[in-house]
């Protein structure tokens, strides 16, 4: 199977480099490439797309936007923010608009590759760590007021999968957090998805930002 994927980035050499990256690999085919996120948005709704590769600093329309107004479609495709700094506040604005996850620009071509195909097939495990510490630094800047049903949700899960959630946002691996419970990796992928479900969220970067949102995890990694 052939995952579909569409670069956004208003840097025209970036875009190349990218490709030529993206063409060498059997499974996977650029089908579109857009300068900014109006000409994106345009783009997607005759193209389809399965992940975005999308810069967050743009003329017109920048990346954030871009990506909350893809998101919205529950069949959107899987939305992978590029960014020049490790620790942005762009990229802390991506995720919570739904994007699966970040990179770095000069991340290593088997990085990215290996990104691609994770968050094509829903595991979103791009990068927890800093996905971890990106929060920890902008917790700060979420709503401290609790929001009520985001609350009322959580009482959903059963004390297994809350346990899961947590682990979930504190950057644990399924192998990572299978070894902490002792179970099965597989166990642990069955509880990951029923959290998903119950939740109505599209992957762990959102349980992730979910679980600091509610105060679940807080900033610094303790659990309330």
């Amino acid at each position: 199977m052939t995952i579909r994927v569409m670069l956004v980035d208003d840097q025209v050499l970036l875009r190349t480099g990218f490709r030529m990256v993206l063409a060498a690999q059997s499974d996977m085919e650029v089908v579109a490439e857009a300068g900014d996120g109006v000409e994106a948005l345009e783009v997607l709704r005759s193209t389809a797309v399965d992940v975005v590769l999308m810069d967050v600093r743009m003329p017109k329309l920048d990346g954030v936007e871009a990506t909350r107004r893809i998101c919205q479609d529950p069949d959107a495709p899987k939305v992978l923010i590029l960014t020049t700094f490790d620790l942005d506040e762009y990229a802390f604005s991506a995720l919570k608009a739904g994007a699966s996850g970040f990179m770095l620009k000069d991340v290593p071509p088997g990085e990215l590759l290996t990104a691609i195909r994770s968050v094509h097939s829903g595991d979103a495990v791009v990068a927890p760590s800093t996905t971890r510490r990106l929060l920890d630094r902008f917790a700060p800047m979420l709503p401290s007021s609790v929001q009520q049903p985001q609350h009322q949700e959580l009482a959903r899960l059963t004390e297994r999968e809350r346990e899961v959630m947590v682990l979930v946002a504190q950057g644990l691996s399924n192998g990572e957090i299978a070894a902490r419970l002792v179970l099965s990796e597989a166990t642990v992928k069955t509880h990951v998805g029923r959290i998903l479900t119950k939740l109505g969220l599209r992957d762990r970067v959102q349980v992730v930002v979910l679980a600091y949102e509610t105060g679940l995890v807080r900033a610094g990694g303790g659990h309330g």
